[in-house]
């Protein structure tokens, strides 16, 4: 390994004990050597992702949450509704690391031809632990970067871009013609959108807030309804009367939205049909859940027929699904549309330590539609 590359690098960590406290700090990690086919990166920009809050944070009670050590190294604790110790008992005791993606030079790399063809490039990359200095990581989880991208431009490059590509993938393959996406003003959301008009996709998008609403048609959204509107219910069946959507990806997860699209989706194939059926019309509605913004209950009041199903959709299951040749083929689309398609914003940019403040977990730990924040992890 190169003399200009540290011996070792901080790493955040996440541990849940058995007694019930988080603990969040920062240790040291040896920097490791690269196998054949890996590369090493320094990390330069990793997201918190929501996807991310459920190992950083799990089910903690920020109300409770305290700082001690010192600026540089500071250890984060909060305590844990003891109900929810039972679901948690396989990771208890552990301390984990964090961070699904990120984008940094690769600064070594194995013997093999695709390691070293990454050598000194920026790359994105999945895989775990991106919230630290160095990260060892295989050629197949990086993707490298365009010349003119820096690792600010790729660190997103991942978990959102194949998500929205993978809802119309998803809406293809299982024989849909449009879409629905809820919490459609997020990062998620914008991109989904783009891609839905250069792709000429009807999407119907469903936000929170009417400035939301604005957002979206300013950026040429078509169908957009806003769920705490009094007419939100009519005036999400007249889109899917008008887009023929079929298929939902939720990303709240509680309370009644997921039935509400549900029963829309059933008011509005039964404008145009011609015969009754005490069983509900035989087109098959589908909403999966990818996210959790509200941990309530999923709620729901059969009125849309029996052709209907709610499952659960997550990006790692569709990437093994769907194989090497279609993920090639989405991520060379990633590659060209960086800047544009998937270009991603951030509402602050922190080091690993400033991600340890209260204050900013406060701000990154609530399930804010439209914030997104940045860890730099070579910031001091």
């Amino acid at each position: 390994m190169s003399k200009s590359i540290a011996q070792s690098g901080l790493q955040l960590r996440s541990l849940i004990t058995s007694s019930g406290t988080l603990e969040l700090s920062l240790v040291d990690e040896p920097v490791p050597v690269p196998g054949p086919d890996e590369v090493l990166i320094r990390v330069d920009a990793s997201p918190i992702n929501p996807s991310d809050l459920g190992l950083l944070l799990g089910p903690a009670d920020l109300s409770t949450l305290k700082v001690a050590g010192t600026a540089e190294r500071p250890i984060v604790t909060a305590s844990l509704p003891a109900v929810t110790l039972r679901d948690l008992a396989t990771r208890l005791d552990q301390s984990l690391p964090v961070g699904n993606e990120g984008a940094g030079l690769v600064v070594a790399a194995g013997s093999s031809s695709a390691a070293q063809a990454l050598l000194n490039r920026n790359v994105a990359a999945i895989g775990g632990a991106m919230y630290s200095q160095y990260r060892c990581v295989p050629v197949g989880q990086c993707m490298p970067l365009p010349d003119d991208a820096t690792a600010v431009d790729g660190a997103s490059s991942f978990i959102n871009p194949i998500t929205a590509l993978g809802m119309i993938e998803t809406m293809r393959n299982e024989g849909h013609s449009a879409l629905v996406h809820t919490a459609a003003a997020s990062n998620l959301g914008q991109m989904l959108n783009r891609i839905c008009q250069a792709d000429g996709v009807k999407l119907v998008n469903i936000v929170r807030k009417p400035e939301q609403v604005n957002l979206l048609r300013d950026q040429g959204a078509t169908y957009v309804c806003d769920s705490s509107a009094p007419s939100f219910l009519d005036d999400l069946t007249e889109a899917l009367v008008a887009t023929g959507a079929t298929i939902a990806f939720d990303a709240i997860g509680g309370g009644k939205l997921c039935g509400q699209i549900l029963s829309c989706m059933e008011a509005a194939i039964n404008r145009t049909s011609t015969e009754y059926s005490r069983y509900g019309s035989s087109v098959h509605k589908q909403v999966y859940l990818y996210g959790g913004l509200d941990r309530g209950l999923t709620e729901f009041t059969r009125n849309f027929g029996m052709a209907w199903s709610i499952g659960g959709w997550l990006l790692r299951p569709f990437m093994q699904k769907v194989g090497p040749a279609v993920m090639q083929r989405l991520q060379g689309r990633i590659a060209r549309e960086l800047k544009t398609t998937f270009a991603s914003h951030y509402t602050r940019q922190v080091s690993l330590a400033e991600a340890l403040q209260a204050d900013v977990i406060a701000q990154y730990g609530r399930p804010t539609t439209g914030e997104k924040y940045l860890v730099v992890p070579g910031r001091a």
